[in-house]
């Protein structure tokens, strides 16, 4: 049999999947400065009605226009591999499948989303969008959806991404965006940053309270907010990867996987691949669901589960997720795409409730995963990857010492060619693992104490 197989076009999902209809337990509302529960129209200057909507809504299935479908048909149903030639290195008993989001215009997965949220502004009257990007795959996603519907952008992209991956830049102006660092001079939000730390690298959560502020701050209300991650709206869109790759695994005759793993930042990725058969999960399958993040970045593993802001500067809801606190700054590492200080509502709270087990991994394991993978299955995965990579070749040595056969499926949400900076670095011995001491996790969540508590 074929090592990969790909759906016909008229097999991509015509539905995306809520996960929050089905959760044992529903997640908690978002709350406002006043500690009530936000109401659409107090999201309204961020984001379009249509988005809002889909934020708040609890439907288990929710239509896909044919209009993001014609779009997304330019590269997806994406291929589902199995990973043959990293079996037999490993010499493992367990099946390897990998779900190859790098297919897509911009190398990854964000343009699941992207498309989307581009195509619903459009449909709304929007006339520009701002973003933040981390390592700057979400920037050049949501440049290529606005160039596919004619939307303006500006991208803040944090400093120290800015810095080590400067193509990332030329993707978004070849799309027709504009790309800043983060902190800038640009923003109120930005210039109080750069006044208290001149040389900081920056974080995620100081780029969204930039780019939120550049848009609530246009006077026209024509410019909007799209965020690559975290939220409902934004997970419920990346659903399509899982429900293809359950399409895709039928045909290779397997039935539930027994592990599924995903790298997690903000939990866009994996809850694209995860939330699909965490269904099947609740519902009463047996299976591993392992979101995987970095020892420096350690939210899910070691942050509290409380409530929290998405940014830095206090201009997005309180929202309930697994943090290291909203003042945390990263080490820069250079999987900057899981750099963020929380993790999705949704995603904490399937952990919480224990559908899913969380894992870190160091950065110089994953390095040496994703060279190992590069040299067997031949691809060069991003640095964010390479996280869910190691835990694959975990899995695949853990069935190995069990002596048992076991379905392992892990998504490759993005390739690594604008990133070969941290290989390079990597190969040259410059690089090294990093845990969060203890004493910094408590010193960030201290900026928490005062908000409301999970009950």
């Amino acid at each position: 049999m074929s090592p990969r197989v790909i759906l016909d076009p008229e097999e991509m999902p015509k539905q995306w999947y809520n996960l929050a209809a089905d959760l044992p337990k529903p997640p908690k509302p978002y709350l406002g400065p006043d500690g009530n529960p936000v109401t659409p129209e107090m999201m309204a200057p961020i984001f379009p009605m249509n988005l809002i909507e889909q934020e708040m809504c609890t439907d288990r299935w929710v239509d896909i226009p044919d209009g993001i479908r014609e779009v997304l048909a330019k590269w997806r149903p994406s291929p589902l591999h199995r990973a043959k030639s990293l079996e037999k290195a490993l010499g493992t008993p367990a099946r390897i499948y990998y779900k190859n989001e790098s297919v897509s215009p911009a190398g990854s997965h964000k343009p699941n989303s992207a498309i989307a949220q581009a195509w619903y502004n459009k449909q709304a009257g929007t006339k520009r969008m701002t973003t933040e990007t981390g390592a700057g795959q979400w920037g050049s996603a949501l440049a290529f959806a606005c160039s596919q519907v004619g939307l303006d952008l500006k991208v803040y992209m944090v400093r120290v991404s800015f810095e080590q991956k400067p193509y990332r830049k030329v993707m978004m102006e070849t799309w027709g965006a504009e790309c800043i660092p983060s902190p800038s001079d640009t923003t109120e939000a930005g210039r109080r940053v750069l006044a208290e730390m001149p040389d900081t690298p920056g974080s995620l959560g100081i780029a969204i309270s930039e780019a939120v502020e550049a848009a609530v701050s246009d006077p026209s209300g024509e410019t909007k907010y799209g965020l690559g991650s975290v939220l409902n709206h934004v997970l419920l869109h990346q659903t399509v990867i899982g429900q293809e790759a359950k399409a895709q695994l039928a045909k290779f005759g397997e039935k539930t996987p027994d592990v599924v793993i995903g790298c997690a930042g903000g939990g866009s990725n994996f809850a694209g691949l995860a939330f699909p058969f965490c269904a099947d999960k609740i519902a009463g399958s047996e299976m591993d669901i392992i979101p995987v993040e970095p020892f420096s970045c350690p939210s899910i593993t070691r942050g509290a589960y409380a409530y929290d802001i998405g940014d830095k500067s206090g201009m997005t809801p309180l929202m309930v997720m697994h943090t290291l606190g909203h003042d945390f700054i990263p080490s820069p590492i250079h999987a900057g795409g899981l750099r963020y200080h929380g993790m999705a509502p949704l995603v904490s709270a399937a952990v919480d409730q224990g559908l899913m087990s969380p894992r870190a991994v160091h950065q110089m394991e994953c390095f040496e995963a994703a060279v190992q993978f590069a040299r067997t299955e031949g691809l060069i995965v991003a640095p964010e990857t390479s996280h869910a990579v190691a835990a694959a070749i975990q899995e695949a040595n853990k069935a190995t010492e069990e002596g048992k056969e076991k379905v392992i499926l892990f998504n490759l949400s993005g390739h690594g060619l604008m990133d070969l900076k941290g290989y390079q670095a990597f190969f040259a011995g410059e690089l090294s693992d990093y845990e969060l001491p203890q004493e910094e996790i408590e010193g960030f969540l201290a900026g928490i104490k005062g908000f409301p508590k999970v009950v």
